[in-house]
């Protein structure tokens, strides 16, 4: 989000057209986004047997976590298109949550193909932490972990002049909260580090799974299906770290492209961290046969 608010202070009627224009794209996708993730839950609150499935209690915390994710990242974009100040009370916890969640995103990709490893190699002696009467206490690691990263990162480093006091309005962006060049290295370091063990956690369960199939010919259709699922989870995790490339497009976008600054952190935006967040989990669950039948039934009871 960063790159997305830099805009000039004063607006004018002749800049305010495309304002209007990025506003009218990323709403109507949100609202489809938020619209399909509304009908995911319901599935899960009428069926209550999905919940006794450490894979499903999995991919309905990934819904609630995604949800709130786009919810700050697209009220953040709200904030800084409208040019609005708000008070640092408000500005820091805002983007606080979109900040852990982006991180929960990952951690929760990597504990579901862990999750298809343990059910393939060991289905008649789950380990207690990957039974769904026991994933919570997974999912509370996620959290404290996300949340542990983020507090170290606006803990090091000089705050930001406009940081000392609680109720001064500013504009919601990073660069408020992310002053100090340690600060931009810590997350710069951090999340290379946390991209590289979760590719190798997926890579990890996919060649483990892609072996066993070679193996097992009585049940090699569950194996395989697991496979392709460890497969999704890794196409899932590309999407969601495209977001890293955003310093390299707008070097090359810039180089070889005369587009406003705010029009390039517009299309990075938009392509780069809007719209993964609204497929990843979309192709997961129209994917699964089970719930793709109650998701289909749950949309054609809306359209009548």
């Amino acid at each position: 989000m960063q790159n997305v608010t830099n805009f000039p202070s004063n607006s004018s009627s002749h800049s305010r057209l495309p304002v209007i224009i990025k506003v009218c794209m990323v709403i109507p996708v949100f609202s489809i986004f938020l619209y399909c993730i509304a009908v995911m839950l319901r599935v899960f609150a009428c069926h209550r047997r999905y919940l006794d499935s450490s894979r499903y209690i999995l991919f309905a915390h990934m819904l609630i976590n995604d949800t709130l994710q786009i919810l700050s990242s697209v009220l953040l974009f709200l904030l800084v298109m409208g040019l609005v100040k708000s008070a640092i009370v408000f500005c820091v916890p805002l983007m606080f949550i979109c900040t852990v969640t982006y991180q929960n995103t990952q951690l929760i990709l990597a504990t579901m193909s862990l999750e298809r490893y343990v059910a393939i190699f060991y289905p008649l002696q789950c380990p207690a932490a990957w039974r769904s009467d026991r994933i919570w206490i997974i999912i509370m690691f996620h959290w404290l972990l996300s949340c542990m990263v983020v507090v170290i990162n606006y803990s090091i480093g000089e705050p930001h002049p406009a940081l000392a006091s609680p109720l001064t309005s500013v504009l919601c962006i990073p660069k408020v909260v992310h002053a100090s060049p340690i600060q931009i290295l810590f997350n710069a370091a951090w999340s290379i580090f946390f991209f590289a063990a979760v590719a190798v956690i997926i890579l990890f369960t996919y060649i483990r799974i892609l072996i066993e199939t070679r193996k097992l010919r009585k049940d090699s259709v569950s194996v395989s299906k697991a496979m392709h699922t460890v497969l999704l989870h890794g196409c899932q995790l590309l999407l969601s770290m495209l977001a890293f490339s955003i310093p390299i497009t707008e070097t090359l976008i810039v180089m070889h492209a005369k587009w406003p600054p705010e029009d390039i952190a517009f299309f990075n935006y938009f392509c780069f961290i809007l719209i993964p967040r609204l497929l990843s989990p979309l192709i997961y669950g129209f994917r699964d046969q089970s719930l793709r039948g109650y998701i289909g039934k749950a949309f054609l009871c809306r359209l009548k």
